[in-house]
Order: structure tokens, then C-alpha cells, then sequence
């Protein structure tokens, strides 16, 4: 049974009754409609995108690799100014600057109670693998003038004014998402580590793995563009795989042992398996790709079950508290993800932007989206 989250009671007054929104309609549909302004609960926030961008996620629904209702607006990586506040939500102000995480838990339930926010199941108890994530996937998303926070008081983080939009909206998921991969790794100080695939997600996994003290960062890629920018967020060697097998660079780098932590940050059974077989026996594989189809663990680089290798997964944190933490890194220095977004469009020109991102074009790495 699919999640049900509270319904809305109004919509709020000064608000305008219609916007414009990326909403998707089928494979490698996403057409921009004007469509209702979202109503407010008494725990929602309404809020005015003022930044926001395409995620490859947002490129498996269009592709419709990864399920989502015909219908649903999209997008799930949002900075904006509060527009409206439920009844029940304190402390915030309209007007007040405000970065939502791609994942929106409730703070109450089973899940939350456990600290995998992640796998938030609301309000109604119920659970499905999309967990925590609803904007843009359950519910009606961020690539739109408006959109609804649900749970607001967990997860409205006020923006310092001394940040951008720009500085902050990658936080919103691809940083949370690819740091994440080299914390549930376990990431230590002098560990070798390899990250399969080098695009915005990876290469916050990059910068993950180099802010955990990680001593031998290995970048693997095949576009230049992204190779250099591997670097740049704290890789220390990497591999074109086009010009060399990436399993024996990495053993080569690695004394012939592989790496202690390979992270996986594409999605698929390829790169799945080099992450396998370049880690060392008692090593960790730390898989962030969403999966199309099937994946299969082949033997002989699992150790046929006996090489004491964990396979970890892990979703994007939310909530405010892990938005905090992200900007307080922006802000001191620690890590700059400017240089990713290389595009940027209107939201008038929204479909034209999907065609670019979603076939990789004109060298792209993220593309922002400006209502």
C-alpha cells in the first residue's frame, strides 16, 4: 500500500491560485503545466522556489526506470522563501530563507525514533522502499514556483545570510547523498577508497571520503571533464576506465590488495561489480545508484560469501539538523560545490533542460533550474 500523506485543508490567502510546474507524463514526458498552487496543513509550510535543479533521479522517472504516477510534479532539490505556515508550525516567518532536504522525515515515527530518517514512514506507520523520500516521488515536488513541506517543523533549515542559493542547493540531496556514502562506510583516517563514477553524485562522494580523512582517493570516470573536477573535490589518482581496467588500477595503487571502501555511485551491475572485486577482503562496499532492472552479486568477487565483504546502501538524510551540518561546511571552507553546476535554465525552458542533462550534452554536471 503506497504512502497517503495528510491531505491539505486551504490554501493560503495572498497566494496565487495557479503556477507553473514540471510535471511528468510519461517516458521522457516531463511537460511544464500550470497546475493548482498546493494547499497548507497545519504542519506544512508552503514555500516560493527561488533555486532548484535536476537530479538524476529525476532523469530515471523521466526514462521511467523508477516508478512514479503520471501526473506528479518533480523534482526534489529546493531553495525558496516561506510563502505560508501551518497553524502548528513555530518558529519561522514568512519571508525567512529556507533550504528543504530530498528527504522530509516526520521525526515521529518508528523509523525517525530509530535515527534511520531515511526510511521515514509518517504519520500513517506505513513503509514502502521509497522511505523518507515524498517530494517530487509521493507527493508533488520542487521543480514548480511553489511546493508544499510536509512535517515543516523538521525540516525547514533556515539559510545563514552570509550563504547563497547557489552555495546551498546541491546540499538539498546530492551532497547529503554522496557524503553519506563514506559515513555509512565508516570511512578512517589513512583508508583507501575508490568512487565509481564521477558525476554529482560521486563527486560528493569524493569530497565525502576526502572530509573523513581518507588518505588514497581513487576517482573512476571516462569524461575528462569530470576526471579534472575529481580531483579538484580531493582525488588523488584516477582512472579513465576507457584506457585501463580499473580493477587491476586500483590493485595496482593499492599494493594488490584493493581498496578498504569502494563506493558505488551509479547504478549499475557494471560498476556494481568493479566496486566488488577492487576491494580488498574485509573491505566495504558503500552503494549509492539507484538500480534499474536486475542486480546480480557475482561470486567469485563476493568471495563466494566467505571474504568477509559488506555491501551497504544507503538514502539520502534529511531533515533540518542534517541541512544545519551541510551548510555549516559551505560556510567554513570545508566544501565547494559551485563548480558543479556548469548549466543553467529557466523553468520556462524546463523540458529543454531535461533533454540536455538527460543525454548528457555540452559536457553538463548539474543543471540549475530558476523559477
Amino acid at each position: 500500500m503506497a504512502i497517503v500523506e495528510p491531505t491539505a485543508p486551504g490554501r493560503p490567502a495572498g497566494l496565487p491560485d495557479t503556477m507553473r510546474a514540471a510535471v511528468f507524463r510519461g517516458h521522457e514526458q516531463i511537460r511544464l503545466e500550470e497546475v493548482p498552487v498546493p494547499a497548507c496543513g497545519p504542519t506544512d509550510a508552503i514555500v516560493k522556489v527561488t533555486l532548484t535543479t535536476i537530479c538524476g533521479t529525476d532523469v530515471h522517472i523521466w526514462r521511467e526506470e523508477y516508478p512514479v504516477a503520471p501526473g506528479r510534479v518533480i523534482g526534489h532539490e529546493p531553495v525558496g522563501v516561506i510563502a505560508a505556515l501551518g497553524s502548528a508550525v513555530t518558529g519561522y516567518a514568512v519571508g525567512e530563507r529556507v533550504l528543504v532536504g530530498a528527504i522530509t522525515p516526520c521525526g515521529t515515527c518508528f523509523y525517525c525514533q530509530n535515527h534511520v530518517e531515511a526510511q521515514c514512514s509518517g504519520h500513517t506507520g506505513d513503509w514502502e522502499m521509497i522511505g523518507g523520500w515524498r517530494l517530487g516521488n509521493s507527493i508533488d515536488g520542487v521543480q514548480a514556483e511553489y511546493f508544499r513541506v510536509p512535517y515543516a517543523q523538521a525540516n525547514l533549515a533556515k539559510i545563514p545570510d552570509d550563504l547563497s542559493d547557489e552555495q546551498c542547493v546541491l546540499l538539498a540531496d546530492i551532497a547529503s547523498t554522496g557524503i553519506s556514502a563514506a559515513e555509512t562506510a565508516d570511512v578512517q583516517i589513512g583508508q583507501s577508497v575508490a568512487v565509481f563514477a564521477q558525476g554529482p553524485i560521486g563527486l560528493c562522494a569524493t569530497a565525502g571520503a576526502h572530509l573523513k580523512g581518507a588518505s588514497l582517493i581513487i576517482g573512476v570516470d571516462t569524461l575528462e571533464g569530470r576526471l579534472r573536477l575529481s580531483r579538484e573535490m580531493g582525488a588523488d589518482e584516477v582512472v579513465d576506465f576507457r584506457n585501463e581496467d580499473p580493477v587491476a588500477a586500483i590493485k595496482r595503487l593499492t599494493e594488490g590488495r584493493g581498496v578498504d571502501v569502494a563506493i558505488e555511485a551509479l547504478g549499475k551491475q557494471e560498476t556494481f561489480q568493479w566496486a566488488l572485486e577492487s576491494t580488498r577482503p574485509g573491505g566495504i562496499v558503500s552503494s549509492l545508484g539507484v538500480y534499474g532492472g536486475k542486480l546480480e552479486i557475482p561470486v567469485e568477487p563476493f568471495v563466494y560469501g566467505i571474504g568477509d565483504k559488506k555491501v551497504l546502501t544507503t538514502l539520502c538524510p534529511g531533515g533540518k539538523e542534517r541541512m544545519r551540518k551541510l551548510m555549516e561546511l559551505v560556510r567554513h571552507g570545508r566544501v565547494d560545490l559551485g563548480k558543479l553546476v556548469t548549466h543553467s535554465y529557466a523553468l520556462a525552458d524546463i523540458e529543454e533542460a531535461y533533454e540536455l542533462f538527460g543525454n548528457q550534452r555540452d559536457g553538463v554536471v548539474k543543471v540549475a533550474i530558476r523559477p
